[in-house]
């Protein structure tokens, strides 16, 4: 019993992360500088001391949750906080280690505030409201940072937000909350489409409403990267919800006929497959940061080149769309499958979560922020490594963003919360 209350396995855990972690930072550094007194170390101070700082507030408010998400969560953590320090130096890494500490922050009060995870079934419409109206918002009056006519910034002077890393988030809880109300209406099949058998349309509509609208406003914002990754969570949270594998397949084939519509409307659309379909048709234009990242991969081998003593930086962006190549490029074959390796374990953890809910919605709720962060990674992977275009979306916990990082944090705390509620720490 003690070895669970105390938590054990996380502190061990961790204790290796923050030994690991400073390393990586000292190495890069070292490489850079070619001087041992001009080795940064405070960012991995400040992540060793964050990370047990929540260790200790897990003890106190979540002894039964799961004891291996928070580890992994560090050493992706720590691994980006290298990339950011390698590749964009000691300005942009005192960023990201802010965001990081924000991240923590709002980790920490999901944790402990609400006392019933229950009570966000109460506002599911509130959620759905205050997600739509935040891409209504970045559709009027967002801003483009970094030139690309695609504006999916909100914020003032310098502070500024990605609206879409929140939005995933709420449209989990809304999803979560609607589906355990409506789960058996969803499963009865009363009226007939084609060969398909489907609910009554009024239960359908609200789903279908708020879901057309998402895609509209960030289709507007030609933000498609988000729109893949609603969609696929969607698609998951209603499957499990209704066990029904109609709608997975009505659903492809929408997401099918939007891909087409979408390729036929939009340019960037049109060139990010053509990139796909063959980058070396204009290796030194636009399908330069495609071409850099094959290169970047290839030359890294098996164990790669060593922190530090690659090139990645000759890929544009590397830090937020392609630091799964960077990876490859520095640590190598090994280095990208322990990645993938680490997201798979995550992933596992989570619907192990979802798998012991004490009740469905929970159950809903961590299939779904399970979901956000797997596929997430997956979709980013298979773009670095040309199996799929490239979406523009960032790596949980790598790349550089502080709205994707403090969004994946508040995904960890609802996991955390849900498995103390199911009172199996493992």
């Amino acid at each position: 019993m003690m070895p669970r209350l105390s938590r054990l396995t996380e502190l061990r855990l961790l204790l290796f992360v923050v030994l690991v972690a400073p390393a990586g930072i000292a190495a890069t550094d070292l490489v850079r500088t070619a001087d041992f007194a001009r080795i940064d170390l405070q960012p991995t101070l400040v992540l060793a001391g964050l990370l047990l700082a929540v260790h200790l507030c897990l003890i106190w408010r979540c002894r039964a949750s799961d004891q291996v998400i928070l580890p992994v969560v560090g050493v992706l953590s720590g691994l980006g906080l290298t990339l950011v320090g390698r590749l964009e130096g000691a300005d942009t890494l005192a960023k990201q280690t802010t965001w990081f500490a924000v991240g923590t922050f709002f980790l920490v009060l999901v944790v402990i505030f609400p006392r019933s995870l229950s009570r966000l079934k109460d506002y599911k419409y509130t959620w759905a409201v205050l997600g739509i109206a935040l891409m209504a918002a970045t559709l009027l009056f967002g801003r483009d940072l970094n030139n690309s006519g695609a504006r999916l910034w909100l914020g003032y002077g310098e502070i500024v937000f990605q609206p879409s890393e929140i939005l995933k988030v709420l449209m989990v809880i809304f999803l979560a909350a609607y589906l355990d109300e409506k789960k058996e209406l969803l499963s009865s099949r009363d009226y007939r489409l084609a060969f398909l058998r489907i609910p009554s349309l009024p239960y359908l509509g609200p789903l279908a409403a708020m879901w057309g609208l998402s895609i509209f406003i960030l289709v507007g914002q030609k933000d498609l990267g988000p729109t893949l990754l609603l969609f696929g969570v969607f698609l998951t949270m209603l499957y499990v919800a209704s066990s029904r594998a109609a709608y997975v397949w009505g659903g492809l084939g929408l997401f099918a006929l939007a891909a087409y519509v979408g390729f036929k409307l939009f340019a960037h659309v049109q060139t990010r497959v053509e990139i796909w379909v063959n980058p070396w048709i204009d290796p030194e234009g636009k399908a330069y940061q495609m071409v850099q990242a094959l290169l970047a991969l290839a030359s890294g081998g098996i164990v790669g080149t060593g922190l530090g003593y690659g090139h990645p930086g000759t890929i544009p962006a590397v830090h937020t769309d392609f630091p799964f190549a960077a990876i490859g490029e520095e640590l190598g074959l090994l280095g990208t499958l322990a990645v993938v390796m680490l997201f798979l374990i995550l992933t596992y953890r989570g619907l192990c979560i979802a798998l012991e809910a004490s009740n469905t919605f929970q159950q809903l709720l961590a299939t779904g922020l399970t979901t956000t962060i797997g596929l997430q990674a997956l979709i980013i992977i298979a773009g670095n490594v040309k199996l799929i275009p490239i979406t523009g979306i960032t790596l949980p916990f790598v790349s550089y963003g502080g709205s994707s990082l403090v969004a994946n944090f508040i995904v960890v705390g609802l996991l955390l919360r849900i498995s103390q509620a199911s009172g199996g720490s493992r």
